[in-house]
């Protein structure tokens, strides 16, 4: 029970740039600045060139600090941190952007939930991007599906309660 606790926690901490790099773009709409739609018919409005932009910044700092700290156990080689970082950020911005791209093809409505996928884009994205720089079981990516899909659920249920974010998913 202890050693499945420890990798539970282990994946947790190796995907934290992840989940920061998708918690940051909602907090970009407070950004007083130019911060216009990155392709209005194709992402909808709430896609945006600032938010992007942090995703890939947060992502890639939030590996920068593992690798200064304690890099992750499912890390291939520590010299890889900076590929990892840029993985991380652009497999969740660019995750997330993809979803967008074919709910909007589906013709989802702009903010309609669409479970799974709400939950799951950027991870998918960020695990994908990520693979050669890692080396993660077929366990290790359900459990990190797992983990993610509760807790995105958990996260933008307080951060829409905080009026961080307009929709609960």
């Amino acid at each position: 029970m202890d050693d499945a606790l420890t990798e539970l926690a282990g994946l947790a901490y190796f995907m934290l740039p992840a989940w920061l790099a998708n918690m940051a773009p909602p907090f970009t709409r407070f950004w007083p600045c130019w911060n216009r739609p990155i392709h209005r018919e194709l992402l909808g409005d709430h896609k945006t060139v600032i938010g992007f932009a942090f995703a890939l910044v947060v992502g890639f700092l939030a590996v920068a600090a593992q690798a200064i700290t304690v890099p992750p156990a499912f890390w291939r080689s520590p010299d890889h941190w900076p590929w990892l970082g840029l993985a991380f950020g652009l497999g969740t911005a660019g995750g997330d952007a993809v979803k967008s791209l074919v709910k909007r093809r589906l013709h989802r409505p702009p903010g309609a939930s669409w479970v799974p996928f709400d939950q799951l884009d950027f991870v998918a994205g960020s695990l994908l991007l990520a693979a050669p720089f890692v080396r993660l079981s077929p366990w290790n990516v359900i459990a990190i599906l797992a983990m993610t899909f509760v807790a995105d659920l958990l996260v933008n249920r307080l951060a829409f309660k905080l009026r961080i974010k307009r929709t609960p998913w």
